[in-house]
């Protein structure tokens, strides 16, 4: 596969146009009456019109057609999918769950849209208010088909095999250790070549931004320049009736057909739009004297609330650094925590669980319940010799955090992983 460009920076101004239409892009103005080479201008708001400068979101679509070019949507099966967090009772355990077993193609096919499965979440879908966590198993590309999400922002984390996305603004490829943000409305489809696991971190009604840094200064965690945005890149593709787009709203999934392929964009401009970031280039802020720094400093993306400095949610990781806090148990501490957290296993062992977590599973500690390290970490930990040494060399955990008082689990505790798909099968 050619390799693909980018532009690179978090929350530019960006405009692009495919290399084979130069002079896309209209000059001095957004909607003029004939665009260049015939193209219908198109605008996609992710922020109220009347939005301070500072956080509103738009870009100006140039395409081939207009994407209301379709037949009305439908009703289809949710699947796995849910928003309702009464389906379950509260359940305050440390809940755990072994690596999520992938379907295989030659049992039976299942893309990206198919395979998504909600294991938790909280708030309230139609006030725009909360988040969800899924996860997704598949071992098919989309043919013909692509989804967008009405309901907030979707977070990418794959986990096992790499992704080829395609979207209005161009194509991506995330692998694992890398993630990526399709922003509230962009359509998409993903290509896979194995079969594939990951995890979504999807919030409602606001957007996903690099926390502030305080008194770290300028500098630090996840840089600006390190984000990449995909070029322009369009195709004019018939597809007579045989284009289906999938749409979730409020928390159903719609779908509607239409006679051509939506990846149509010649040309765009704007600050909206689909992003990817590589884990590796996060520069990780540690104690350098005694005691921990609480795990914030991690933090890669946050989706704030009204509230000053408490999130809807935080994406944090745990990645490979140095350990040199002197006269400290240097694993994570017991803890009991107003916050929900969902934690992920990218790759490698987490240090505080080295024998009963799993790449590809999950874990889930609701608000006050006590959660940390296993007895053999800490006998290992309280007596070992304190030499600077290197933390998660080959791992990276990945951490969502809620402020909501009950980030509802949507399965029981299970030794198996087929436990949590047979729930969501009978629902």
């Amino acid at each position: 596969m050619t390799e693909l460009k980018y532009i690179s920076g978090f929350g530019n101004e960006c405009a692009s146009e495919d290399p084979r239409c130069p002079g896309a892009l209209p000059e001095g103005q957004n909607n003029p009456q004939v665009c260049p080479y015939n193209l219908y201008a198109e605008q996609l708001s992710g922020s109220a019109f009347t939005c301070p400068r500072s956080t509103n979101k738009r870009s100006w679509l140039y395409r081939i057609l207009p994407s209301v070019c379709h037949k009305p949507f439908e009703f289809i099966d949710q699947g796995h999918i849910t928003h309702n967090w009464d389906e379950v009772n509260p359940d305050p355990n440390q809940l755990r769950w072994k690596p999520f077993e992938i379907p295989k193609a030659s049992q039976k096919k299942v893309d990206f849209v198919n395979g998504l499965h909600t294991l938790c979440g909280a708030g309230d879908i139609r006030s725009n208010n909360g988040l969800a966590i899924h996860v997704f198993l598949c071992n098919t590309s989309m043919e013909n088909r692509c989804f967008y999400n009405s309901d907030g922002d979707l977070l990418i984390v794959p986990q096992k095999g790499k992704l080829l996305i395609y979207t209005e603004f161009g194509k991506m490829l995330v692998q694992p250790n890398e993630i990526c943000v399709i922003q509230r409305g962009m359509r998409f489809s993903i290509d896979v070549f194995e079969e594939t696991r990951g995890y979504i971190l999807e919030v409602y009604g606001v957007h996903f931004e690099l926390p502030d840094l305080g008194p770290i200064g300028a500098n630090g965690l996840a840089n600006p320049r390190d984000f990449l945005i995909p070029v322009a890149w369009y195709e004019d593709r018939q597809v007579p009736g045989g284009y289906t787009v999938i749409n979730k709203h409020q928390g159903k999934l719609f779908a509607a057909r239409q006679d051509v392929s939506p990846f149509n964009v010649v040309a765009w401009h704007g600050n909206y739009t689909p992003y990817k970031y590589n884990l590796e280039n996060f520069m990780v802020i540690n104690s350098v004297a005694f005691d921990h720094a609480d795990p914030s400093i991690f933090t890669v993306l946050t989706a704030k609330s009204v509230r000053p400095g408490v999130a809807i949610a935080d994406f944090v990781i745990f990645p490979p650094r140095w350990g040199v806090a002197d006269k400290t148990f240097r694993p994570p501490y017991y803890h009991r925590n107003c916050m929900s957290e969902f934690m992920g296993l990218i790759k490698g062992r987490y240090e505080a669980k080295q024998g009963g977590f799993l790449p590809g599973g999950g874990s889930l500690h609701s608000p006050m319940t006590p959660h940390g390290p296993d007895a053999d970490c800490f006998e290992k930990a309280s007596k070992a010799k304190l030499a600077p040494e290197r933390i998660a060399d080959g791992t990276m955990m990945k951490l969502s955090s809620s402020f909501k008082t009950e980030l509802q689990s949507m399965g029981q505790l299970s030794l198996s992983n087929t436990l949590l798909l047979r729930l969501h099968l009978k629902r």
